[in-house]
């Protein structure tokens, strides 16, 4: 099974640079103010550039309003939508029509009880990101450095397309690979050295954890 990893965040000409040298079908760039990932979205078009036949370049928006997400695709020129606010499944279905492109959907996870939440939103979003609920007090709703049991995924119906997230880095990818098994991993604070940094180094350390990973399970 071919595995889908997007690197998200991106910022530099260097990490986009390693995030496509390491593999990456999908690079990330965040459209939420306050975060540390923010880019600009005429930047985010010019890094975007470098990914073109290679990779998906993946516009990820929080609760966006139409006037912005139409300057994100003008000047990004997105090949995918990343919805990770409290969007609806009409929400979704609204953007879809819209701007012509797929739509991931993004949900937040601690127990097996919020796969449930995915109900509404299936045949509507394209795919899904299942990432850790924010720690109390953080002001971003990805991108916090924190995991969830990956074992509540094991519920899941078996063609729910899927991207797993949160606190994904070098040390712990072999085990989520092992225990859930997910068709695609993103991964954002697990390759930086500072909030909103990402490391070159890093990336290309959590690339080779992962073909180690996969290299052993195919032993």
């Amino acid at each position: 099974m071919t595995l889908d990893i997007k690197i998200c965040g991106l910022k530099t000409d260097a990490a986009m640079a390693a995030a496509l040298a390491g593999g990456a079908s999908h690079v990330g760039f965040i459209f939420f103010a306050k975060s540390p990932r923010y880019v600009e979205p005429a930047e985010a078009g010019r890094l975007r550039e470098a990914a073109r036949g290679k990779a998906k370049a993946v516009a990820v928006g929080v609760d966006a309003d139409d006037a912005f997400l139409d300057e994100i695709v003008a000047r990004m020129q997105p090949d995918m939508l990343q919805l990770h606010g409290s969007e609806t499944p009409e929400r979704v279905a609204q953007l879809k029509a819209r701007y012509g492109l797929p739509v991931m959907k993004a949900l937040s996870v601690s127990e097996a009880a919020d796969l449930e939440r995915i109900k509404p939103f299936v045949g509507v979003a394209d795919c899904f990101l299942f990432d850790a609920k924010p720690p109390k007090g953080s002001q971003l709703p990805g991108g916090n450095g924190v995991s969830f049991d990956w074992h509540v995924l094991a519920g899941l119906d078996a063609g729910v397309d899927y991207m797993l997230s949160g606190g994904l880095n070098a040390a712990n990818i072999g085990d989520a690979l092992r225990q859930a098994n997910p068709p695609g991993i993103d991964v954002s604070s697990g390759v930086e050295s500072a909030p909103g940094v990402k490391d070159p180094a890093l990336i290309e350390q959590f690339f080779r954890a992962v073909r180690a990973a996969r290299d052993n399970r195919a032993a």
